[in-house]
């Protein structure tokens, strides 16, 4: 059976002194027409899992490197990598770190946690290494705005998972409304899932041998392990995830984002308002019921929540287009949903067919790709701020999307930047 290995001195040290000695960024020249991008993948029990077959499809790339904390997970990948490539080439660690130490590897796969994503992402980028992160890019804004000016400076090729915007659908809905045919932008509803409900009795154990549940928990806070918060349910804990709202603000706003030209761009006014919580937060204490109000420069406004039908539906003057996974997309007049009047639209946006082989693409041209690291962090702001308004009560917060802070208000900026990462831990 197959097993992972763990990290002696002699390797950690030889580990940093390869990040250390890392080119900031590879050279277009490195690939040749006939090389593969070589990938190390971290974080596969479950999207990190499906994003990990589809670079396995991929005759560009090649997956030589797993890495979990379970070590049921990462035997198993393991076998499903060497047995797809009818071989016993690809390895398998537990520390993330020395996967970075391999110079063979020109990428990695991020599935973990969203606790783990700007540790992890920081210490690749900074190996020279791309990266392919799942969303949210980030667990805190200060991780975020720290990761992207970092990715910026060295001119990391990033991917996040927020895949709408290699679907059809998605991008010509924001197309029609970045070309003015819905009118002057006036409204947005962005509709997320409700929070879950109805959550378990504590559960509280020693966690079993497989996992490294220390590791697990990482930069995060300490508490006691329970089978309901991992996994997939680590969501619904806020030490861990973000729950509905920041599980997938990164994919209905940042279309919403895309649509209404504001990649680079943010709110200068955010509240929290209508935000609902279980009585009993002990295993679970993410909000079920949840709205956030923003206000833009334009005088455009949206509003997240889980009240809207999921999806993203921008409403101006002239009318409105609607988008939802399931090749949604409808509009106020069915005429703008046909070809014929497609074609017609003079603005243009990023064409990418499918999120993967984009990443691929990019890794060996060079060109950005569809969900950089800047636009996928300003997409997941909203939430961000929600989340700091909702703390301080549900207070109305003014934002500086160009400075990237909150204006007038010490308390919710000195909320919005923390990040304390537990023990040695560091970004």
């Amino acid at each position: 059976m197959s097993s992972y290995s763990t990290p002696s001195r002699r390797r950690f040290i030889g580990g940093a002194a390869a990040l250390a000695a890392a080119p900031m960024f590879v050279p277009q020249s490195a690939f040749g027409a006939n090389d593969k991008v070589q990938f190390g993948c971290i974080g596969l029990n479950s999207m990190g899992n499906a994003d990990m077959k589809h670079f396995l499809r991929n005759k560009e790339a090649r997956v030589v490197a797993v890495c979990d904390i379970d070590s049921n997970v990462l035997t198993k990948r393991q076998g499903e990598v060497n047995k797809h490539y009818n071989d016993t080439a690809c390895t398998a660690y537990k520390d993330f770190r020395e996967v970075m130490s391999r110079p063979d590897i020109d990428a990695v796969l991020i599935g973990t946690p969203d606790h783990w994503h700007g540790i992890i992402a920081m210490t690749a980028i900074k190996a020279g290494k791309d990266v392919y992160c799942e969303k949210p890019i980030t667990h805190t804004f200060a991780e975020g705005l720290a990761l992207y000016q970092e990715a910026n400076a060295r001119k990391t090729i990033w991917q996040t998972g927020s895949w709408q915007r290699s679907q059809l659908n998605f991008r010509l809905g924001a197309e029609l409304v970045r070309n003015g045919v819905i009118g002057k932008l006036k409204h947005v509803e962005v509709g997320l899932p409700t929070g879950k409900k109805d959550p378990p009795a504590p559960d509280f154990k020693d966690p079993p041998s497989n996992i490294d549940y220390d590791f697990w928990i990482g930069p995060s806070k300490m508490a006691p392990y329970d089978p309901n918060r991992l996994h997939w349910s680590w969501r619904w804990w806020l030490n861990i995830g973000g729950g509905q709202l920041m599980d997938w603000i990164g994919h209905h706003n940042d279309i919403a984002h895309w649509g209404m030209d504001q990649d680079y761009g943010g709110p200068v006014e955010a509240q929290a308002t209508g935000f609902e919580f279980h009585e009993d937060t002990r295993v679970w204490d993410a909000p079920i019921n949840y709205e956030v109000k923003c206000r833009y420069a334009s005088g455009a406004t949206t509003s997240i929540s889980n009240k809207h039908p999921m999806g993203t539906k921008w409403i101006g003057e002239d009318g409105w287009v609607y988008v939802n996974r399931g090749g949604r997309f409808q509009a106020s007049n069915p005429d703008w949903t046909k070809n014929d009047f497609l074609k017609t639209l003079n603005t243009r946006l990023y064409e990418s067919r499918n999120h993967w082989d984009n990443f691929v693409e990019g890794v060996k041209t060079r060109k950005p790709c569809v969900t950089t690291t800047e636009i996928s962090h300003r997409s997941i702001v909203p939430g961000h701020l929600g989340m700091v308004s909702q703390t301080l009560g549900g207070r109305k917060l003014n934002f500086d999307p160009a400075k990237q802070q909150i204006v007038g208000d010490d308390e919710a900026q000195k909320l919005l930047m923390t990040f304390n990462p537990r023990g040695s831990w560091k970004l």
